[in-house]
């Protein structure tokens, strides 16, 4: 078997990389540019790709190619239509980030709750050790425990997000995107109904035309001043110029993010420039990649090559 992997940098270095090669000849690329793609499919029997584009047109001049992998959940940056035409094969992974995204979850919102950079920048600057009482009552924060904490895409994700919010203390509701989840250990609430009463949101959806720009500047006019927004599923599923007004008007108290709707972020992202940017934690698209999860990631892509082979 020919094998290609197109995005390596993608995964990092996972030593399961390696087993690749008990497949046959692999070739690794770092990164692939789409002007590269087509002269480095051509000839190969399996390809891997993380986020490099593979269209009909490209497919199309791709003779001896059986299988994709998709080293993600992810499988838009595929034509599908073409592949099932040409009798490719198409697999992805799933279930490998979700203690991994859960985990990050509550980082970036307990950074925005208990601000730890600020008080930990507060006693290496010097300023503790020059004080006459034993704390420092500066920024104040509140608990989870008693919060309405309302979860955005309840698949296996959502549901460890509530579970952990759970364990705080807090009260979980949830929204069905799709309006067909039904979830019997937690509240299902209609969108105003959540928007209004949630003190934290937190998003774990994937993007469809049911969620892209879910959450506008009508969507945070309808919640609390007091509340926080996380995006932790797919950039698109908030307006982020609208996230940014309604931050800089201080309709809500603040927002984390993960994931945007142009990834790497633009230099022009309003969110970039907030009056006070301590009011979000941004991180680059990171919830999914911890070492564990890229491990299982490589682990389920490597399965999805032993099942082809033996089918």
């Amino acid at each position: 078997m020919k094998i290609a992997f197109l995005d390596t940098k993608t995964l990092g270095d996972v030593p399961n990389l390696e087993k690749l090669q008990d497949f046959g000849e692999v070739q690794y690329y770092s990164t692939t540019l789409p002007s590269e793609t087509l002269s480095r499919v051509q000839d190969r029997d399996i390809v891997i790709t993380n986020k490099v584009v593979l269209d009909k047109a490209t497919l199309e001049k791709c003779p001896h190619l059986k299988l994709i992998c998709v080293a993600a959940t992810g499988m838009n940056n595929i034509d599908l239509s073409a592949a099932q035409d040409l009798k490719i094969q198409v697999k992805n992974a799933v279930d490998y980030s979700t203690s991994s995204v859960a985990q990050l979850t509550f980082a970036i919102l307990l950074q925005l709750i208990n601000n730890v950079t600020y008080f930990d920048n507060y006693v290496k600057s010097g300023a503790y050790s020059q004080s006459d009482i034993f704390t420092h009552l500066g920024p104040s924060y509140e608990e989870l425990g008693g919060k309405q904490f309302g979860v955005i895409g309840f698949g296996t994700i959502g549901r460890q997000v509530a579970r952990i919010a759970a364990a705080f203390g807090a009260r979980v509701v949830y929204y069905s995107t799709s309006g067909k989840n039904n979830n019997p250990d937690y509240q299902r609430l209609e969108l105003n109904e959540f928007l209004a009463t949630c003190d934290i949101i937190s998003i774990h959806a994937p993007l469809t035309y049911q969620t892209r720009n879910l959450i506008a500047y009508p969507e945070l006019q309808n919640m609390k001043p007091s509340a926080l927004l996380l995006n932790v599923g797919r950039g698109g599923i908030i307006e982020e110029a609208d996230l940014a007004r309604a931050l800089n008007e201080n309709l809500i108290a603040g927002a984390g993010l993960d994931v945007f709707s142009a990834e790497p972020v633009k230099p022009d992202n309003p969110l970039l420039h907030l009056n006070n940017p301590a009011k979000v934690v941004l991180t680059p698209h990171i919830a999914w990649a911890s070492r564990e999860a890229r491990l299982l990631l490589m682990n389920k892509v490597i399965q999805n090559i032993q099942v082809f082979l033996e089918t």
